[in-house]
């Protein structure tokens, strides 16, 4: 099933998500694959939990590996080890629209588990290694604007209250009109 994404600023995107200590709950498994669909019928790379109202750590990722593309799904994973940095554009499913230049690690590893509780390590440098960090983000209750200037994210706020007033609903598959408030202080 395709959820609703949630846009910023929803208060959900800002909290902090909670370890999954049941891997038999037929919800978690019924979750990722509702991820795994929104995230692909909205043409995204990535997606958190948080992003479709669940506080719970766990991701999904479209990885591309030659003509090959596979979704990854993690749950409670964290970054073990980094190095260097880089900066690059990046966007999100909820921040539809807006894209701006973040600071991230060059390469990452990263532990979790997987969808049955056995261990997992991934390690990704390029855009891979920038999608774990940004997704893994999502679950500290943090956004990729929360890494720009304040200027920056004042910006993006002032587009997407721009976009309330107009009318517009920037995902054209949302079942109703997202709610545009302001930025948690």
């Amino acid at each position: 099933m395709v959820r609703e994404i949630l846009i910023w600023p929803d208060t959900l995107l800002a909290r902090k998500c909670e370890a999954v200590t049941d891997f038999a709950d037929p919800v978690l498994k019924q979750l990722l694959q509702d991820m795994e669909a929104t995230m692909l019928a909205n043409k995204g790379a990535g997606l958190a939990a948080n992003q479709v109202g669940f506080a719970l750590r766990a991701v999904v990722l479209l990885v591309k590996e030659g003509a090959t593309r596979r979704v990854l799904k993690l749950v409670n994973p964290r970054i073990v080890e980094s190095k260097g940095l880089s900066r690059g554009r990046e966007g999100c499913l909820s921040l539809p629209g807006y894209f701006d230049d973040v600071p991230r690690a060059r390469w990452v590893r990263v532990e979790a588990q997987d969808e049955d509780g056995g261990a997992l390590t991934v390690e990704g440098d390029g855009f891979l290694g920038r999608a774990l960090q940004h997704e893994l983000e999502h679950l500290e209750g943090r956004v990729f604007v929360d890494n720009v200037s304040p200027l920056k994210r004042t910006q993006a706020f002032n587009k997407f209250q721009k976009a309330k007033k107009r009318g517009l609903r920037y995902r054209a598959d949302s079942p109703q009109p997202q709610d545009f408030t302001a930025p948690p202080a």
